[in-house]
């Protein structure tokens, strides 16, 4: 089994219960978020930084490997919001640069970054490494007030497609994990308006979900539990994603 992972975004949320769910699962983690106190496990290594900086990334990685040996799993989480929810016709170059810089131009290259890592200590007949891709159901789905966060989304759907077809041949996995309406800070200010549509029948499972509801199916393909799969986008939504009449 794969023990050596490396999850962005980590400080809260969706992030954070991904590293506690794999320190439960026994892997040791590297850990990335952008905030001063990282309030999680003490055996997980924390390294404050940025995916959208180049520097950054190749710390992260080279003081994963310091720290624990070879990387074979990536969970890629950390993304944000736009500051303001803005009318398409509205957007600005400024708040669509800082969305794609971070969730789509950062997780390009730190999942190049960790790829020619595990190319380079893949060994013929095993399964090489996992990566795993937090997009968001925003990926497919029109928000007009928020068009550069569904566009970085459907970017990381297409990152998350042209890894799994490159590394393939290495036997390293790539998926994505597509979350729905989830509780962590990026939807508090929006939770009324959720609360409403949840109510009013938007999802088949009447309910929000929670971070470890997208952990528990992350660490699944990091344990390695579909290894025939790759290129996969896997929704984690109550069901949002069912077109009904």
């Amino acid at each position: 089994m794969m023990k050596n992972a490396i999850i962005t975004g980590a400080t809260g949320g969706i992030g954070l219960a991904c590293v506690l769910e794999l320190v439960k699962r026994g892997f040791t983690v590297t850990a990335m978020g952008t905030r001063e106190v990282f309030d999680g496990p003490e055996e997980v290594l924390y390294v404050r930084g940025s995916i959208a900086e180049t520097a950054d990334r190749q710390r992260l990685l080279d003081e994963a490997v310091k720290k624990f040996g070879p990387v074979d799993t990536l969970v890629n989480v950390a993304g944000v919001a736009p500051l303001v929810r803005n009318d398409i016709l509205d957007m600005t170059e400024e708040s669509y640069d800082r969305v794609m810089g971070i969730n789509t131009k950062g997780v390009l290259f730190m999942t190049q970054l960790a790829a020619k890592h595990m190319v380079e200590n893949a060994r013929p007949g095993k399964m090489n490494g996992t990566i795993v891709n937090i997009s968001s159901l925003s990926a497919y789905t029109s928000s007009v007030s928020r068009g550069e966060y569904c566009i970085s989304k459907a970017g990381v759907s297409m990152i998350t497609k042209l890894f799994a077809d490159r590394l393939a041949e290495y036997n390293i996995t790539v998926n994505e994990v597509r979350p729905g309406i989830i509780h962590t800070g990026m939807t508090e200010k929006v939770q009324s308006k959720y609360d409403a549509l949840i109510e009013d029948g938007l999802l088949p499972i009447k309910r929000w979900g929670e971070p470890e509801d997208v952990a528990k199916a992350v660490a699944a393909f990091c344990c390695g539990e579909f290894p025939y799969t790759t290129g996969q986008s896997f929704d984690v939504d109550g069901g949002f994603h069912i077109r009904r009449l």
